[in-house]
Order: C-alpha cells, then sequence, then structure tokens
C-alpha cells in the first residue's frame, strides 16, 4: 500500500508541471471507492493552482474547489502529455493544458472526491481526524509525549492508527520503532519521555529518508514519470523475517498486529 513517502514522491513528481495547466476534460472508467461528487463536466476549464499532500491524500486545488486524491491499496499515478490510450485498471483521467494525470488502480480502493473547500464536510469526513503531519513543525516532543501517555495500546497498531501522527505506515513504523530501539508490542503509555523523543526523531529520520530515495517499491510502486523507490533496499527490519539483525546478527521476528506483519529484533529492541 502506498504510504506517506509513495504519496509525497507522487506529489513531488508532477506538481510543479500541472501548477497552472487548465482543465480539459474528465474520464470516468470503473467506480472507485467514493464516487466523484460532482458532475465531471463542471470542472472543465478550471485552473490547477497547485498539489499538496495531507497525509496519504493528495489536494489538488482548484480556482474553485479540490480534489482529493487517495492512491487506495494498490494505486499509482502518471503524469504526461502522450498517455497512451486507457487499460483495463486506469480508472480516471484529468486532461489538462500540460497533460494527462491518470490513476492506475488494479484493486479499486483509490479514489478521487471533489470538495468545495477543506473546510467542507466532503473534505473533513476524510480529512478531519487525521494527526499531525509528521514532518512538519506541529510534530512536537511534548505534544507526542503526552498523545502517547494517554494510550494504553501497543505502539506499533497506534501508530499506523494515523490519529496521533499521520502517515506512518506499516514498513515505516517497523523501521522507526527499530531505530528507537522499542519493542512494536510495547504499550505506549508505558515508554518513557527519552524512549518517545527517540521514537520522533526516528520516524522523521526515517520518512525524510524514503522520500528522499524515492520511497519504496515492493510490488508495482512508481512515481507519476513511472520511476520506482529504492528504500525496501535499505530496510533493516521489515521483510527480513530470519534473516539476521543488521546490527546484533540476532534472526528478525514476525508478528502480526491487527493483520498486518510486524518486523522486529528481538535483541535490539526492549519492551
Amino acid at each position: 500500500m502506498p504510504e506517506l513517502p509513495e504519496v509525497e514522491v507522487t506529489r513531488q513528481s508532477f506538481a510543479l508541471r500541472i501548477a497552472g495547466a487548465r482543465i480539459e476534460a474528465v474520464r470516468m472508467g470503473k467506480p472507485l471507492r467514493w464516487p466523484l461528487g460532482c458532475a465531471p463536466a463542471s470542472l472543465y476549464g478550471q485552473q490547477v493552482l497547485g498539489v499538496r499532500r495531507r497525509g496519504k491524500y493528495l489536494l489538488i486545488d482548484l480556482e474553485r474547489g479540490l480534489l482529493l486524491l487517495h492512491l487506495g491499496m494498490s494505486g499509482s499515478v502518471r503524469f504526461e502529455a502522450g498517455l497512451p490510450a486507457p487499460g483495463k485498471h486506469d480508472h480516471f483521467d484529468l486532461q489538462t493544458s500540460a497533460g494527462t494525470l491518470r490513476l492506475h488502480d488494479p484493486r479499486r480502493f483509490g479514489a478521487v472526491v471533489f470538495a468545495p473547500s477543506q473546510d467542507s464536510p466532503q473534505a473533513q469526513k476524510l480529512l478531519g481526524r487525521l494527526g499531525v503531519e509528521p514532518l512538519g513543525e506541529d510534530f512536537a516532543p511534548e505534544a507526542f509525549y503526552q498523545a502517547l501517555r494517554e494510550r494504553k495500546t501497543a505502539i506499533k497498531p497506534l501508530l499506523l492508527a494515523g490519529e496521533v501522527v499521520v502517515g506512518v505506515g506499516n514498513i515505516y513504523a517497523s523501521e522507526a520503532l527499530f531505530m528507537a530501539g522499542i519493542r512494536p508490542s510495547t504499550r505506549a503509555a508505558r515508554i518513557s519521555r527519552p524512549r518517545i523523543e527517540r521514537l520522533r526523531q526516528a520516524i522523521r529520520t526515517v520518512l525524510a529518508r524514503a522520500v528522499h530515495i524515492g520511497g519504496s517499491t515492493l510490488k508495482d510502486f512508481s512515481n507519476a514519470q513511472g520511476e520506482s523507490g529504492y528504500f525496501q533496499l535499505e530496510a533493516a527490519v521489515y521483510g527480513r523475517q530470519g534473516l539476521p539483525c543488521r546490527v546484533c546478527a540476532s534472526p528478525i521476528r514476525s508478528i502480526r498486529q491487527g493483520q498486518r506483519s510486524t518486523f522486529f529484533c528481538p535483541v535490539c529492541q526492549k519492551p
């Protein structure tokens, strides 16, 4: 599933090229997770002002309103001036004067939703409960400490839930917890202030590194220019069950937490 780094990498790969373009046509394929929420023709002629990101959502700002784009479980976007005819799994085309933005989504868990503004009910239904941005200034030490001290759930599922800090998906939560030396099953409320600060810094470091090298391509992720990511090649624990820890050489273990696989080192990561 594309996580925050993949969504940010995608944004960076087309945001400057589409800014200022005019929408010329919209093609809808098979139904996605949620309906568009407006008549496609109502978008014609609007100028694209820019592209932002909130959590795992791309926010495409228009003259009147915005489009919220989510990649779902298997989605990716391309933005080119000369894309071929849409294929079986191409479900949304935003044709502009600078090129066509296409959503490719084999499993159709992604979505493109129109909202009159970011404060409108349509947008707040999707964005309203998201936690702070981990790479932003609001991800502050004291606020993160207080948020974790109030939770009795295990730290890994808490990070994945996105209500404290947004966008720390399965791969990067495992990697950040390893970097911070914290066992994924440790209850959040039991983690000391110094260890919480190490975790906060680890989350920022891991996500920033992933963005820098293009995210992770585990199956078919690519950015809007068709380029793959390479973070998975540097993973310390994710996907390395039974292999030696890169620090202590102990075998990496895997457990299931909330229907997701969690990878950790039983020696380097303490309860």
